[in-house]
């Protein structure tokens, strides 16, 4: 595992990328303090995240079918009354 600074990754990020690639981790620092970890893809214990769906959100399907049906809510708001 080989530090570069973050003047340095800014300076020339085609190499830390190619070390990364190589199998290579490297460790980003500022002002001496590690910050970030640089490790190539096949490295295990690393996690990718999955892209995000495009489109909007359909709550309709993550909510599941509703309770009652717009008739049965008024039947039951009538009764409601009636019982007053």
């Amino acid at each position: 595992m080989n530090a570069i600074s973050v003047a340095e990754l800014r300076q020339n990020p085609t190499e830390a990328l190619a070390r990364a690639e190589a199998g290579e981790t490297v460790i980003i620092t500022r002002h001496r303090h590690p910050i970030a970890k640089l490790v190539p893809l096949d490295e295990p214990g690393v996690t990718l995240i999955p892209a995000r769906k495009r489109g909007p959100a359909n709550l309709r399907e993550a909510l599941g079918p509703r309770p009652y049906t717009t008739e049965q809510v008024e039947a039951i708001l009538l009764e409601m009354e009636e019982d007053r």
